[in-house]
């Protein structure tokens, strides 16, 4: 697949330096970094996989990162949100996730919205992205970002975790030519999700949130600089208990 991004046309001399290791790794290269320094990304969540993805990003050397969060940080949250520290709790996460990514990558522009993603605000809050990155625990709002980026036509990065299990995957409805639209209603027609139990029911385990976040990140790198080969059509599906992954193809309704 083709780089989702076009190069900036240079990088600052720490910044080179601070990722010197994807400059020589295969697939990615200067010019790679080049193109994830220009990348815009949205990540909607800063909680158990958003707090990954945001600092794997950031570390990435992701050069726009903006974070959509209404929720305070508990101290509950601190088993798995690894971007909020003890001194966070009852602060904004947009606040705490931003600190977070500045310490890590001082180049980067953070662009916070302590607000709730529905679907009144949603095309605006993602409109200047080149990708979403969905890590939201509410099947309403997966509703109302996959709305959105579909009608803004950029790939969705997508994931969730329960107790010891996760998915991943991405979802795109204007790929490139050769590859078939694939949207959440591929995955679930709509009527048929219904929202699964909260953390506080059934538990989560907080590596497994680690785990995903840095495959959606991988899946961000892959589509901005044309590495690899994406997750779409694609649902990855983790057994951490069991210590066993798989996937599933998903077909697209469009398509067929």
């Amino acid at each position: 697949m083709q780089p989702l991004v076009a190069p900036a046309s240079s990088l600052d001399p720490t910044e080179l330096v601070r990722t010197a290791r994807h400059a020589v790794l295969a697939g990615i290269g200067e010019e790679g970094q080049r193109r994830l320094s220009a990348a815009r990304v949205a990540v909607v969540g800063a909680g158990g996989i958003g707090s990954p993805v945001l600092l794997a990003l950031a570390a990435a050397g992701v050069g726009t990162i903006t974070l959509i969060d209404d929720d305070v940080v508990e101290l509950t949250n601190l088993q798995r949100q690894l971007a909020h520290r003890v001194d966070d709790i009852d602060t904004p996460k947009t606040a705490s996730a931003a600190r977070a990514i500045t310490a890590l990558a001082p180049r980067a522009l953070v662009i916070p919205h302590t607000v709730r993603l529905d679907a009144t605000n949603a095309h605006a809050l993602l409109a200047d992205a080149d990708i979403v990155v969905d890590t939201s625990d509410s099947f309403s709002t997966r509703r109302d970002v996959a709305a959105a980026a579909e009608a803004l036509g950029i790939p969705l990065v997508w994931g969730a975790v329960q107790e010891w299990h996760a998915q991943a995957t991405v979802f795109w409805s204007a790929p490139p030519a050769g590859s078939d639209p694939v949207v959440l209603a591929d995955l679930f027609p709509h009527g048929t999700e219904g929202d699964p139990p909260s953390c506080a029911q059934v538990g989560v385990l907080g590596a497994l949130c680690v785990q995903v976040g840095g495959m959606l990140a991988g899946e961000v790198v892959k589509l901005v600089t044309g590495a690899g080969e994406p997750l779409l059509g694609r649902l990855a599906m983790i057994d951490a208990l069991g210590g066993r992954q798989h996937e599933i193809a998903i077909r697209s309704a469009v398509a067929a």
